[in-house]
């Protein structure tokens, strides 16, 4: 068989076969989402499961696409944790929706890498735009966006965490910039030994983990009774360590704590950040897209204080991961902590438009403003802020059944749609109580702890979620405690 034969066979392949697995996959996804409710939220395997399910090496002459469809199940179905379920309500959620699947999908056909704007220009423009849409429906200050005509702008990273790193290491290079020019004379060495970061104590791992990575110290301080991060206490802080010799130079404000979803103060965060030239972060990766409904935008007051903004709409607004919006006022900070400009990535319209390399810590980036421009659209503002508040009101009924069986007590305030709660009592019990929820296999939970108190967390995750699966998820703890309590 010629060179040319075999080219044509190939050709054929995909444009025949590879096309009816590509319909038959669409047809599944739908299937899936749609029953997901028939299925166990969290598989029943052991570490190691899937190996025996597959050969020991690839095979060497192709197979035909329906017997890949045969063994989805078999292998990797029944490895799942299916995050979408209405029953699934550890950590926070992840969204998901069919525009967003949809673009995810024209994302991977374009299959540009946008990390130029030459290297694919809708790529980046798309994204310049979708993030000041973004931010308009947020209520951004102006002083975020790129539409303002100055340097301001918006970003997707991958995630929180990544925003949260950026963020530092622009903030550390503002500082040490700021620092040489007072003490010529100090090393780069003699400034990073001094410099600083605050967070709460709340905050998520993620921001001591940036800490580590840029190679600074960062102190984590105490919250007051509702686990907010005050103004007084950041501002003793921040006094102590000059007196000490060090250079504050960065804080994290999180809006939406990851154990409790409390929101540190911000407007006195900001104040104080402002008064003494800290760049300051705000990290609102889960609560964030609540914002969109003008009615939870007072958690958000001093925002205009900040330097940067980062949610995640691939959490709660139905957007799939990856897509974690962050907005800078100052990207230069970021742009030239990260410039590495060799010649094949230099264009003839550079300076006209973002290069989007310099905003984040990959080279490479796929098309992922085509997910909100989908989603946005295809759901509109008002749609969006009915999903948000439905998930709410589903945790403040959780929060009511919960409050009615003397056995339970609320942990911390419902503001969004995550109910804190634990049995009253010590925490073995509480321990056990999720053992027995989780092993009963119907619901998924997970737990936290705050100043040594044990507790339940359950998240409204799933947007099929409805009333009646919130009964059924109470009914699981109930019997579960039920279990407990008749064998003590």
């Amino acid at each position: 068989m010629s060179d040319q034969d075999l080219k044509l066979k190939f050709e054929t392949m995909e444009a025949g076969d590879f096309k009816d697995f590509a319909k038959a996959m669409t047809d599944y996804i739908a299937e899936y989402l749609e029953n997901i409710r028939d299925r166990q939220v969290v598989p029943s395997v052991k570490p190691g499961y899937l190996r025996p399910l597959v050969p020991e090496q690839a095979p060497e002459k192709a197979e035909p696409w329906t017997a890949v469809m045969a063994d989805i199940e078999r292998v990797v179905m029944s490895g799942v944790t299916h995050w979408h379920s209405p029953r699934f309500h550890a950590y926070f959620p992840t969204a998901n929706s069919y525009p967003a699947i949809v673009a995810d999908m024209l994302s991977g056909a374009i299959a540009c890498i946008g990390f130029t704007w030459i290297a694919s220009p809708a790529c980046t423009e798309l994204e310049v735009v979708m993030l000041d849409w973004l931010g308009q429906m947020l209520g951004l200050p102006e002083s975020f966006l790129a539409r303002s005509g100055g340097e301001a702008g918006g970003v997707i990273q991958g995630t929180a965490s990544e925003a949260t790193l950026v963020a530092l290491l622009g903030a550390k290079n503002r500082t040490m910039l700021r620092v040489k020019e007072q003490h010529p004379e100090w090393t780069d060495t003699d400034i990073l030994s001094k410099l600083v970061g605050y967070c709460n104590k709340q905050a998520h791992s993620s921001v001591e983990r940036a800490g580590l990575l840029g190679g600074v110290k960062l102190r984590a301080l105490q919250p007051d009774g509702k686990r907010r991060l005050r103004g007084d206490t950041l501002k003793d802080a921040i006094e102590e360590d000059v007196r000490n010799g060090l250079i504050p130079f960065y804080v994290v404000a999180t809006l939406g704590t990851t154990s409790s979803c409390a929101f540190d103060n911000l407007e006195e965060i900001g104040e104080v950040c402002s008064s003494k030239n800290i760049w300051l972060h705000v990290d609102a990766a889960y609560a964030g897209s609540a914002f969109i409904c003008p009615e939870y935008r007072y958690l958000m007051k001093g925002v205009d204080k900040a330097d940067s903004f980062n949610f995640n709409p691939h959490k709660w607004m139905l957007v799939n991961f990856d897509c974690s919006a962050m907005w800078l006022k100052e990207p230069r900070w970021i742009i030239d902590a990260f410039n590495v400009d060799p010649l094949y990535l230099k264009h003839d319209q550079q300076g006209s438009a973002p290069d989007y390399r310099h905003w984040q810590i990959p080279l490479g980036r796929r098309f992922r403003a085509l997910k909100l421009w989908f989603v946005l659209r295809l759901y509109g503002v008002e749609n969006l802020q009915k999903h948000i508040r439905k998930h709410i009101a589903l945790a403040h009924l959780f929060e009511r059944l919960c409050s009615a069986d003397e056995r339970f007590e609320i942990y911390e305030e419902v503001t969004m749609g995550l109910v804190c709660f634990r049995l009253k009592g010590g925490n073995e019990q509480n321990e056990e109580l999720l053992r027995r929820i989780n092993g009963r296999g119907k619901i998924h939970l997970v737990p936290s702890k705050i100043d040594d108190t044990y507790f339940l967390r359950v998240a409204i995750c799933s947007r099929f979620s409805e009333e009646s699966d919130i009964h059924i998820s109470w009914e699981e703890v109930k019997a579960s405690a039920d279990e407990i309590l008749k064998a003590r």
